[in-house]
């Protein structure tokens, strides 16, 4: 639905421009928009590069296992169904810790690695295939859409890209906000737990 939404709204911004004499004016949009995205790609891909780098190397250094033993208790709070010593809870703690650092596309993978190993455990459970989200799966991904951020690199980034001449103001109003929307997600969570 969103494709033909956004292409809707390019067909019609591009017959306005043909009819009112300004194909010059999106012709010149339309290629600046393309130098700046691939700019910003490249930004992108070189922070993406640094920030997961710099996860290998905490991994590398025991600090996630010390931050996963940490979440520990939260994770077992949040997940009281998966057993301790479960892979799903590594990865969960790990998705939890890069995206309070803010490294949006550093959790993607083991937010994955955690939804297979959450229907893993789903199917073991059942026995059977699984053709929908467990509760555990669900608590997952509101508790990854809320995501606390201490750090929002990307936002950083992007104000930077941007011109911002202070590109870091965004750090105590992300942390404010996503600290609430966490705390939301928690609540929710746990009614609709003791609702089930």
């Amino acid at each position: 639905m969103l494709n033909f939404i956004w292409a809707f709204m390019l067909i019609i911004g591009i017959a306005y421009g043909a009819f009112t004499g300004q194909m010059k004016t999106i012709t010149d949009g339309a290629l600046n928009s393309a130098g700046e995205a691939v700019t910003l790609c490249i930004t992108m891909l070189g922070v993406m590069a640094l920030w997961s780098g710099l996860m290998e190397i905490a991994r590398a250094s025991g600090l996630i296992a010390r931050l996963t033993a940490g979440l520990s208790p939260f994770i077992t709070f949040m997940f009281p169904r998966i057993p301790r010593e479960h892979k799903a809870r590594d990865y969960i703690s790990t998705n939890i810790i890069a995206n309070i650092l803010g490294l949006g596309w550093a959790c993607t993978p083991a937010g994955l690695k955690a939804m297979e190993e959450l229907s893993k455990l789903e199917k073991e459970r059942t026995g059977r295939h699984q053709t929908a989200a467990s509760k555990e799966m669900c608590t997952f991904l509101i508790l990854n859409i809320s995501s606390l951020q201490l750090i929002p690199v990307n936002m950083i980034v992007y104000r930077t890209q941007y011109g911002s001449s202070d590109a870091t103001a965004i750090i105590m109003p992300a942390i404010l906000v996503t600290m609430f929307s966490t705390i939301i997600a928690i609540i929710y969570c746990k009614i609709m737990e003791k609702k089930q």
